[in-house]
């Protein structure tokens, strides 16, 4: 991860970065708080409790490479090959692409079992980082505070255990610096994903069964969390970021001095006014993910459907304000509760039950379902 961002940083602002920019380090070890590797700080996301989308992937492994196994196995001789070794097998494809520019794993698979396996990866990041994950919001909360502070102009400010953040780097401006122009962040593919989780970017939350993927399917992990992705918070100069770097996540700041109108003029002969409202100076938020708008009313109703998909600040400011209660980091990272199948999670954060009658423990009890109640 360090020399990632070392030669990013070089090849962004030359060999000469470190007198441009500072590059702030970050141990990433389990005990120690790190908001780019929350999962460190989070127990329950590393047992069985996020395990649901490996065990979705199983089950659609052995649907989509059934044919594979039986052709491979053919061609094995005495060795009894499984669907195991077909994933496997497939695994091993795009890893040595990276580090060697080709492989022949990639040779054994159809066009349609590739299009499987991508979706095997999608089940995996949703049941396991994602909407799908009792600790997907958890993992995640940790950069939104972080960002929430920072768009409020003020150091992180929750008391310790709050989230998983490292407080003694965040409640110093050394470390914490506010009013720059330009925050890169990088994290890993995992922690990406949990961190649009705990965002609540519900157009990611679309049920992803087991059985294979849904129409219209909106969480594709390819184009989400690719290799190389990165996240980036505030560019100035966003063409030149997403031409050398097409695959990042890029919260963007927009001041405009005045309201936007949210259905932009269509005529080619339209002026600058055309654009604009009458009113005062606004600020909007825009959210990129590999160079494609992410339409925020679509997760945010209260920001109103725009052309543009943004989102006004002063609303965004609100929403974020609400996105730590529905973590519930403490619970979810090290909270006694059970696991539950695959695609009963919808929320990133643990299934609780409110009593709502009858008699306790008498088996004629009524609960209801819920992210908001606890014993």
């Amino acid at each position: 991860m360090l020399k990632s961002a070392e030669y990013f940083m070089a090849g962004f602002f030359g060999l000469e970065w470190t007198k441009n920019a500072t590059l702030e380090v970050i141990l990433e070890q389990t005990g120690f708080n790190n908001s780019l590797a929350g999962y460190d700080q989070c127990n329950n996301s590393n047992t069985y409790q996020s395990t649901g989308g490996n065990n979705a992937s199983l089950i659609w492994e052995n649907i989509y490479l059934a044919n594979a196994t039986k052709r491979l196995r053919a061609l094995s001789g005495a060795y009894n090959w499984t669907v195991a070794d077909s994933y496997n097998a497939q695994t091993l494809c795009p890893y040595e692409t990276v580090a060697y520019g080709y492989s022949q794993w990639c040779d054994l698979f159809t066009y349609e079992e590739w299009q499987g396996f991508e979706y095997s990866i999608d089940l995996q990041f949703n049941g396991n980082n994602g909407f799908a994950s009792p600790t997907g919001r958890a993992v995640g909360i940790g950069y939104v505070e972080e960002l929430y502070a920072r768009l409020q102009g003020h150091l992180y400010q929750l008391p310790n255990g709050a989230t998983n953040v490292n407080a003694t780097l965040d409640e110093l401006n050394s470390t914490f610096p506010l009013n720059q122009t330009l925050y890169f962040d990088f994290s890993h593919d995992t922690n990406i994903m949990s961190i649009l989780t705990a965002f609540g970017l519900k157009q990611f939350a679309q049920p992803l069964p087991a059985t294979g993927p849904p129409a219209n399917q909106q969480l594709i992990v390819s184009h989400t969390t690719p290799f190389g992705a990165r996240v980036v918070r505030f560019p100035s100069y966003l063409p030149a970021l997403l031409h050398s770097n097409p695959d990042v996540q890029v919260w963007e700041i927009i001041h405009a001095p005045h309201p936007v109108k949210a259905t932009r003029p269509t005529s080619a002969n339209a002026s600058t006014s055309d654009y604009y409202q009458s009113g005062n100076a606004t600020t909007y938020v825009h959210l990129m993910i590999s160079q494609r708008t992410v339409p925020l009313y679509k997760s945010y109703p209260e920001c109103g459907e725009r052309d543009d998909g943004w989102c006004d600040i002063t609303t965004y400011l609100t929403i974020l304000g609400g996105l730590l209660q529905q973590a519930r980091y403490d619970y979810s990272c090290f909270g006694n509760y059970p696991s539950v199948p695959y695609g009963d999670v919808t929320n990133g954060a643990p299934i609780v039950k409110r009593w709502l009658g009858g008699g306790m423990g008498t088996g004629l009890e009524t609960y209801e379902s819920s992210d908001r109640f606890t014993w």
